[in-house]
């Protein structure tokens, strides 16, 4: 679920939240069945971001101390105040509606779709390294090196053979890899010899592309 920002960055911004956030939870506390004890204890935190940022607004008296505590008191106690409201977030006792009266953003209740992937991969080989080959993959007709929109990866399907490959159940070896390139390492007798691959994307979902064309290196 997707959401925006509900913590405001500004310390004054951030006063004002806090603390309509804390007092709204306590009153509804019983009705959300939101655990007490857990509930005092980010108050407590409260507590100690008041006092600091009270001793800091005066700039008469303000020292470098006092913003450092100021600071640090916000760091802790906005660390437990985030769990909170993401708690709140994925209650179902609490509405939308309730999360507007804490300033707080109700997630989404839809995901953009993403599609299957439609192109695949093309690729080429580094054999600059002995005993190592360097997979550098883009997306077809690409210029950039970047995944088309949706994909995490690309499947690497390998083998070294005697003979061209049937079909890509040929390559009986399988890898993923989220960034080019992809390097596969060989051991001393294998140098010489010829590595079949082929490559295809997968989305964040799990579905599958396109194989790319299958294709040849020699392990150096």
């Amino acid at each position: 679920m997707r959401t925006t920002r509900s913590i405001p960055a500004k310390d004054a911004d951030f006063n004002v939240a806090q603390d309509t956030i804390i007092n709204i939870s306590y009153e509804n506390r019983v009705a959300w069945g939101l655990d007490s004890d857990w509930l005092d204890a980010v108050s407590a935190k409260g507590n100690l971001w008041d006092s600091a940022y009270m001793a800091y607004l005066p700039e008469a008296t303000r020292t470098p101390l006092i913003t450092f505590e100021k600071n640090e008191a916000r760091k802790v106690y906005e660390k437990d105040l985030r769990l909170l409201v993401k708690s709140l977030q994925s209650n179902p006792k609490v509405t939308a509606d309730d999360l507007r009266s804490m300033g707080i953003v109700a997630p989404s209740s839809s995901r953009t779709p993403v599609p299957a992937p439609t192109t695949y991969p093309e690729f080429s080989t580094d054999s600059s390294t002995i005993r190592r080959l360097a997979v550098h993959f883009r997306n077809a007709g690409s210029d950039s090196s970047g995944k088309p929109k949706g994909v995490h990866g690309a499947e690497i399907r390998w083998a070294i053979l005697d003979a061209a490959p049937v079909s890509v159940a040929d390559l009986i070896h399988s890898s993923f890899d989220t960034r080019t390139p992809f390097t596969l390492e060989f051991d001393e007798p294998e140098r010489g010899k010829t590595v079949w691959l082929c490559l295809r994307w997968e989305n964040t979902r799990g579905e599958k592309g396109p194989w790319s064309e299958i294709e040849s290196a020699i392990v150096p």
